[in-house]
């Protein structure tokens, strides 16, 4: 089978200079400054890790860069969502994961619960 190439989606190629936040310094300020913007409750803890929860308590995300625990599975974001309804979940994100995509991710789940 062959199609036509006006029936092909366009590729679409952003320029390189577009693409700066796929390689990530693996700082948390995206994330951390969405948080503070949002108004959700910020504590940093000495050994560098950063917890936050918000306004209505139902969303933890956890910043784990000097926690033991989480390195050892690959992790250094935790999300932990307890629904009005439903089942409680967690989404974790390893520290190859660009915090703008952390907080991507956050943005849309904030934007979802507020419908």
């Amino acid at each position: 089978m062959t199609a036509s190439t006006a029936l092909l989606p366009a590729v679409v190629r952003p320029a390189v200079e577009d693409r700066h936040w796929l390689s990530s310094d693996h700082c948390a300020g995206p994330v951390l400054d969405l948080l503070d913007t949002l108004g959700w409750a910020i504590v940093d803890t000495p050994e560098a890790n950063v917890h936050a929860t918000s306004p209505d308590g139902r969303v933890y995300v956890g910043w784990l860069p000097e926690d033991p625990t989480a390195w050892k599975r690959n992790i250094v974001w935790q999300i932990r969502v307890q629904p009005a309804e439903g089942d409680p979940w967690v989404q974790e994100f390893g520290h190859h994961t660009p915090s703008e995509g952390v907080a991507g991710f956050i943005a849309a789940l904030v934007a979802h619960s507020s419908r």
